[in-house]
């Protein structure tokens, strides 16, 4: 079992200490453990699974956090089939829903029915959109061709040059927002081409049947991180956040605020803006710096809503809405197959973090209530979760760099610091964004450590 850090108030000495439990870290660990290292995972929460967390409504488990997995995440897939979880398909039976511009409206497919001329507009930007992808190095954005150039205006303002209509650049800021938890002028648009690159293109970053919505897991994404630090065992230690890395040409010390660490090499896989809350000694480079101050967390937040049944699939609904308007801006039926029926609800941060828990809840049913009839009004249970006031490294889901960020910074990703190496999915280039790329990350962060390991045991 995962230690806490009470347990943990000694001088430790490991070939290899990893900062973050989520499935970077710990695919990492994994690794490593399997070479014969010897690993110390510090996590600063209280759990693992990082932007993953469990959350209960109705008695039923549900994703608060990171929660579906394409046919194309093999290497989460693989993970999770290791540790005994499974996946289940996301239901997408029905009509969907779409309220945008005040009217209400069903629909079938992936993009919501507008005008003619919309729907013209909409695949003119698409593919538009789909072109500049083309160009993008997905390992290294920066280096694409135009990246300079790409990188000095938003996603916004190359939406507002393409003149796109009100209902693209309604469906384009949904995109925005669940994908960097901003909207489209807060994100750089090599950044934004980066990140759908990343993901296998705009049709696979939307998509349920073949995309990225197609299956959960379902025991929850944080249970496939709970079971591999359950086999790493008292390797991994929570509650312990960490204040302080020092190195030399030895090795490097890791400084939490009751431990001290010692170890041949680090893996750090906080996200950018969170690796400011570590001072590094030596220092991290001026670019490095910078990454750290410009790649900003977007924010995002979840409610899930019980009902007795899953009352819409009896109107032949599936549970998919769209919304320009008010504190819900796109929902899901997450019902389990035996149960009651459950609404995943993805909320606007600006009009809902900062109020109460009974003034969200009535917001949420309010609007659910629009979508979906009357019966919404009356759930068996409720939860919810803001990720822009978490307690502990807030924010989410992505970073959502402005404009000269990426050029500027982005290539402190991965760049070693001394005998620190970087991982966690936003250092990822394909798969970035995704608990995929996590998982791969880590596994690359540990191959480096054990080549690095190897060349020192050998000299």
């Amino acid at each position: 079992m995962s230690r806490s850090v009470e347990t943990r108030t000694r001088r430790e000495t490991v070939d290899v200490v990893i900062v973050g439990a989520g499935f970077a870290g710990l695919s990492a660990a994994d690794r490593l453990v399997n070479t014969g290292a010897s690993v110390m995972v510090i996590e600063g929460r209280d759990r693992v699974g990082g932007r993953s967390y469990t959350g209960e409504v109705a008695g039923v488990k549900v994703d608060l956090g990171a929660t579906w997995v394409s046919p194309r995440h093999t290497a989460i897939r693989d993970l999770a089939a290791r540790v005994g979880c499974t996946t289940t398909s996301q239901f997408a039976t029905g009509r969907n829903v779409q309220w945008l511009a005040g009217k209400r409206r069903e629909y079938t497919g992936t993009i919501p029915p507008v005008s003619p001329a919309g729907v013209v507009d909409m695949a003119r930007v698409q593919m538009a959109l789909e072109k500049l992808v083309g160009t993008i190095d997905v390992e290294a954005a920066w280096e694409s061709p135009d990246a300079a150039k790409l990188d000095s205006i938003s996603f916004g303002e190359w939406l507002d040059r393409k003149r796109a209509l009100p209902s693209t650049r309604a469906l384009m800021t949904l995109v925005s927002k669940v994908q960097w938890g901003s909207s489209p002028g807060d994100v750089s648009l090599l950044h934004a081409l980066r990140y759908i690159r990343a993901v296998g293109g705009i049709s696979h970053m939307l998509d349920v049947e073949n995309g990225q919505q197609q299956d959960r897991i379902a025991e929850t994404t944080q249970e496939v991180a709970r079971r591999l630090a359950e086999q790493l065992g008292d390797r991994v230690v929570l509650n312990s956040p960490v204040r302080r890395i020092v190195q030399d040409g030895q090795g490097v010390t890791v400084h939490t605020g009751t431990a001290t660490i010692q170890a041949k090499h680090a893996i750090v896989t906080a996200a950018p803006a969170h690796r400011s809350d570590i001072e590094f000694e030596p220092a991290l480079s001026e670019t490095a710096e910078g990454l750290t101050k410009t790649w900003r967390m977007g924010a995002l937040s979840k409610a899930l809503v019980a009902y007795e049944t899953p009352f819409w699939r009896a109107d032949g609904l599936s549970g998919e809405s769209v919304t320009d308007t008010g504190t819900v801006f796109i929902t899901f039926d997450v019902s389990p197959q035996d149960g009651p029926g459950i609404l995943m609800a993805f909320c606007d941060p600006r009009v809902f973090d900062g109020f109460s828990p009974k003034l969200r809840r009535e917001r949420v049913l309010e609007q659910l209530a629009t979508l979906y009839g009357s019966q919404a009004e009356s759930p068996i249970d409720y939860t919810d979760h803001c990720w822009g006031t978490d307690t502990f490294a807030p924010g989410g889901p992505n970073p959502a760099a402005p404009p000269y960020a990426t050029m500027t910074y982005a290539g402190a990703l991965t760049e070693p610091h001394g005998r620190i190496e970087w991982a966690g999915t936003e250092t990822a280039g394909e798969w970035a964004g995704c608990m995929n790329g996590a998982v791969l990350t880590g596994q690359r962060a540990a191959e480096r450590i054990i080549a690095r390991l190897r060349k020192e045991s050998a000299s």
